[in-house]
């Protein structure tokens, strides 16, 4: 199984992380999804079909974009 932790500065209230957890939750291969309000992060786990290219594209099409590093 592999864990990924994103940055989502988007995430401002407990009803985004609610979205977060339940969006990233219903994709098939996702074990399990953390989003914490207080450091703006969300930590996945999952194994295929799931990957972080689906993750970050479904987080995006809900409006959570991550935060790239530069």
């Amino acid at each position: 199984m592999n864990t990924v932790t994103y940055s989502v500065p988007s995430m401002h209230c407990h009803h985004c992380v609610h979205t977060i957890e339940m969006e990233l939750g219903e994709l098939e291969g996702v074990q399990s999804v953390q989003a914490d309000l207080n450091s703006k992060q969300v930590i996945v786990s999952f194994q295929p079909p799931a990957n972080p290219e689906k993750i970050e594209n479904l987080l995006a099409e809900i409006n959570y974009p991550v935060q790239k590093s530069s």
